[in-house]
């Protein structure tokens, strides 16, 4: 059994040579803009999972995200081999590859996060010119008994 730093030490290595073979080493053109994003190695240093990102065209393209994962399966035995020749070890991890859903979720969040910011400027122009329902400051001091028997003197001449 390998031990945790040395998985992590050659996930590290793994996704330094499979970005580098798809940059420099890799001809298919729906892997031009495929970022690899994290790599995970089991603990016994026998299965690699590689997650990536693929970027549209333009800001506002949806990416190729199909083509890109079929690129990836068909290089997959090419980044293998380039893989065990680069980190050398006694056995070369499979490669499994899958989409990184971190862009999604940061979106969603952002959206989120604009949703609360929007209720929160409501509720704030809302209490602006609100008054309260009851006693304008229900934790005032409670009277003494004795400020009450003064008035009740001063009541009664």
């Amino acid at each position: 059994m390998a031990d945790a730093p040395r998985a992590r030490k050659l996930a590290k290595r793994i996704a330094q040579i499979v970005a580098s073979a798809l940059e420099h080493e890799v001809k298919d053109p729906r892997l031009a803009r495929v970022t690899i994003t994290d790599t995970k190695v089991t603990a016994d240093l026998h299965d690699a999972t590689v997650y990536y990102t693929v970027l549209g065209d333009k800001l506002d393209a949806t990416p190729d995200m199909q083509g890109a994962a079929a690129a990836l399966e068909s290089a997959k035995g090419v980044l293998r081999s380039m893989v065990g020749a680069g980190t050398g070890v006694r056995f070369t991890p499979t490669l499994t590859f899958v989409a990184d859903t971190v862009p999604e979720d940061a979106k969603n969040i952002e959206d989120l996060l604009a949703r609360a910011a929007a209720a929160d400027a409501e509720v704030a122009r809302l209490a602006n010119g609100a008054k309260p329902a009851g006693d304008p400051d229900p934790y005032r001091a409670p009277r003494d008994d004795e400020d009450d028997a003064e008035e009740d003197d001063d009541q009664s001449r």
